[in-house]
């Protein structure tokens, strides 16, 4: 079976893509990657050895409405020449050529969305779909008219085969920051200070507790100053523009702070690890704290707010996780209840059920 995998724009949806495309192609399917052609995908495409195509979608601007219509019409001239039997989407504007292209030859359509709130190309083009698979059980509140079916939000397999890295002392109280691949400069000032701060009261305390130690995930503007703030402290870590480690760094970790993209949290969900978040407030209608939500509902995460967290505040909440063994033994297990490992095969199965018979 032809099928097509459109799954660009971000990497927040580019791996989820991959990791049901890949899926597909072990059950023997024909499968073709669609990605917008954006740089920020290219280390994401690398994990895919198949045949990619770039749709050269924009974003949902007025400005872009002429580049839009040409990504359209590519979308039909490549469906054209392949003829997939059906069209997995899986969000953010790159959705919208490959989905108005499938409806024009009658394709089938399987929409995903990763967050609790469906942005607007999925709630705009859920109307054209067979099925809307979903990550979180509240998003089928948003989407009223659609089939829904919740799958869980498919991601790396190998992110949670991670082993500790080996050059941690033994004993390290291990914290874990990421603002995602691209870094996050005001997690990296927060939690850089706040870490800081409390290595300087650890060692206050003498040789009686467990040392710190700090894994960074910076981005490639503040990863220099990160490096520096750390250095000067005489704080261990790992400081890296972009971690190309991630299982293990996940692996390492005691605690980990980091926004609350969809796939950084069912990734630490699939790891179980106790996590601080702090949504990126300026995301498409504020999904990363409903997403933060879901979460810390269930007793596994915590959340600050951005605008209201300063670098003391934050250092005592990591002083009071490092004193509390049973509480980050409790979140542990409220993580591991929210994983969904299952979910590429999930909605390789909705492709699949959803795909057009041919004669």
């Amino acid at each position: 079976m032809k099928i097509v995998v459109a799954c660009g724009g971000t990497g927040g949806h580019s791996f989820p893509g991959i990791a049901v495309a890949k899926e597909l192609r072990s059950r023997g399917h024909e499968v073709v990657v669609w990605s917008s052609g954006r740089d920020i995908e290219q280390s994401v495409l690398k994990s895919w050895d198949g045949p990619v195509f770039s749709t050269k979608a924009r974003q949902l601007r007025p400005k872009y409405l002429f580049s839009i219509f040409a990504s359209y019409l590519r979308c039909v001239q490549e469906l054209r020449r392949f003829r997939p039997a059906v069209v997995l989407a899986m969000g953010s504007y790159a959705s919208l050529p490959p989905v108005m292209a499938a409806r024009h030859y009658h394709i089938p359509v399987v929409l995903h969305e990763a967050n609790t709130l469906p942005g607007k190309a999925v709630e705009f083009l859920s109307r054209y779909a067979k099925v809307v698979a979903i990550s979180f059980e509240i998003t089928a509140r948003h989407l009223p008219r659609a089939q829904t079916v919740l799958t869980g939000l498919p991601i790396r397999t190998e992110i949670a085969q991670g082993e500790r890295f080996q050059f941690i002392p033994a004993g390290s109280f291990t914290v874990f920051v990421t603002g995602g691949s691209q870094g996050a400069h005001a997690v990296n000032e927060l939690a850089s200070a706040a870490l800081c701060m409390v290595d300087k009261e650890l060692k206050s305390r003498g040789k009686e507790g467990r040392p710190l130690y700090v894994i960074h995930q910076t981005g490639v503007a503040d990863e220099p100053e990160v490096i520096a703030r750390y250095a000067a402290a005489g704080l261990p870590s790992r400081v890296h523009a972009f971690e190309r480690e991630m299982a293990n760094a996940f692996a390492s970790a005691d605690l980990v702070i980091a926004r609350a993209g969809a796939s950084t949290c069912f990734e630490v969900a699939a790891c179980g690890k106790p996590t601080f978040f702090i949504p990126l407030p300026s995301s498409m209608r504020n999904h990363q704290h409903f997403n933060a939500d879901a979460f810390v509902a269930h007793g596994a995460a915590d959340e600050g707010q951005q605008a209201m967290l300063n670098a003391r505040g934050l250092s005592r909440y990591i002083l009071r996780m490092y004193e509390d063994g049973e509480r980050l033994a409790r979140m542990r297990e409220r993580m591991l209840e929210l994983s969904q490992p299952e979910a590429d095969r999930k909605v390789a199965d909705l492709v699949i059920a959803n795909a057009l018979v041919r004669p």
